[in-house]
């Protein structure tokens, strides 16, 4: 699973020399430094070069590191490697990858090409990427690792400990080794630290903790998230509906995971993909804005048609004109506040039905009285800058109205997208400006029209 990532000072310079090294021909010398790197450095340098290059570095990158590089990579930069890559090679790519690694590169091909790379897999190999690939994504099952070290009740510590000196090393970020009966159902865990520092001579059974918290396979990956940030968990088991040990997640998979969702409501907010390459060619990245861009102009000229009920009124007095711009813009600062709260608050599973009436209460009160506020600022202001007391009275008027539906727009337009499953961080600031817009608007010229009729 891939981490964001970003280029400190000594990586743009490193980057800027294989630039100026490609330029002058010197391919030998870039693959010799591309050898030297670990290979999360050299997905951070492809990441960061323009598709010709990319291509280029790709192919002087050092195969053996393939799949540890593309593990590394965002799905955008990633998916146009793999079409680079014949399926042996991706196959033997993904020799020694962990499974839910193998699960996330694989998910990104054609099932033709996907199906070519599963035939050129050993039987061992094919069956444990089957077995990942069989769980939807986004789930527990998903992201989990097969890779665990498994212990029966019965057998001593001296016993364990002799055969971890055997292996010869663990997988990473093991805390701690699992209990299971003859059917692999999960008994308890015993930490690693219990595991150095009790009598050898004692059974597993008597020290392991028969109380383990464990996560279900279908799970969500947020709720894993979640619960990994709660307890302050380094690793923990996944299991079936029987109780049965399947894997376990770790905590890089769960770091990843946090990110990715801080960057999708990021990009969401703008209405595009979390994993869009940024040096993805012109036509693409025009190609994937395009949908939010037309969706915005159409919201755009809704709020346009608002203003064209009044255009008499504006004929009017052309001072309105000039004022008519604070009210929607208000109103969408203060809505923004709430919404942010509110999808911050589903992410991070604060709000459910118990307590979203309460809540809706709350930002309801809180726009009513931003709106009281700032009416009355916004009404002194102008009276005083226009020397005309009624402007004063419109302008509050539709300050308070809009502020007040800013505020209960900003707390149900989220909760209505997640109750219809719809993701509020890619679609709820749009909504919001065009309420906050075509309210702003219709409630000060509406205004307008009242006062000066």
């Amino acid at each position: 699973m891939p981490e964001e990532m970003e280029l400190n000072p000594n990586q743009h310079k490193r980057l800027q020399e294989l630039n100026q090294a490609l330029d002058s021909g010197m391919f030998v010398h870039v693959r010799r430094m591309l050898h030297q790197m670990p290979p999360c450095d050299v997905a951070l340098l492809l990441e960061s070069s323009p598709p010709a290059g990319r291509k280029v570095l790709w192919q002087l990158t050092d195969p053996e590191q393939h799949g540890e590089i593309l593990e590394e990579l965002n799905e955008d930069v990633m998916e146009g490697l793999l079409q680079l890559m014949a399926p042996e090679t991706l196959a033997a790519a993904t020799e020694g990858m962990d499974t839910d690694d193998i699960a996330y590169v694989l998910r990104s091909l054609p099932d033709s090409v996907y199906q070519e790379v599963l035939e050129q897999m050993d039987g061992q190999d094919r069956h444990r990427v089957e077995a990942a690939l069989a769980y939807p994504e986004d789930t527990a099952g998903s992201i989990m690792n097969t890779d665990t070290i498994t212990l029966r009740a019965d057998v001593s510590i001296d016993v364990v400990l002799r055969y971890l000196r055997l292996r010869g090393e663990l997988p990473e970020a093991t805390d701690a080794l699992y209990v299971v009966d003859e059917d692999d159902l999960l008994l308890g865990d015993i930490p690693l630290s219990t595991l150095l520092t009790v009598n050898p001579n004692v059974n597993v059974r008597e020290v392991m903790d028969g109380n383990a918290e464990t996560i279900h396979v279908a799970m969500d990956e947020d709720d894993v998230a979640a619960l990994f940030e709660r307890h302050d968990w380094i690793s923990a088991p996944v299991v079936d509906e029987q109780g049965r040990l399947l894997g376990r997640i770790t905590i890089d998979d769960v770091v990843d995971i946090i990110r990715e969702n801080a960057e999708h409501s990021m990009m969401g907010m703008a209405g595009m993909d979390d994993d869009e390459d940024t040096f993805a060619p012109v036509v693409k990245s025009t190609q994937r804005r395009t949908f939010w861009l037309a969706v915005n102009l159409c919201a755009a000229l809704v709020a346009a048609s608002i203003s064209n009920m009044f255009e008499a009124t504006l004929e009017q007095l052309a001072t309105l004109a000039i004022l008519m711009t604070i009210v929607p813009s208000m109103g969408g600062i203060a809505g923004n506040q709430t919404l942010a709260l509110v999808i911050r608050g589903l992410a991070v599973g604060h709000i459910g039905e118990g307590n979203s009436r309460w809540l809706i209460g709350k930002e309801a009160a809180i726009g009513m009285l931003n709106g009281v506020i700032w009416a009355t600022v916004i009404a002194l202001v102008v009276t005083l800058w226009k020397g005309d007391w009624t402007l004063g009275v419109i302008i509050a008027g539709a300050m308070f109205i809009n502020m007040s539906l800013a505020g209960l727009a900003g707390v149900t337009i989220p909760l209505l997208m997640k109750k219809f499953k719809i993701d509020p961080a890619l679609a709820g600031g749009m909504a919001l400006t065009t309420v906050t817009d075509v309210m702003g608007l219709f409630s000060f010229l509406g205004m307008a029209t009242l006062v000066l009729a």
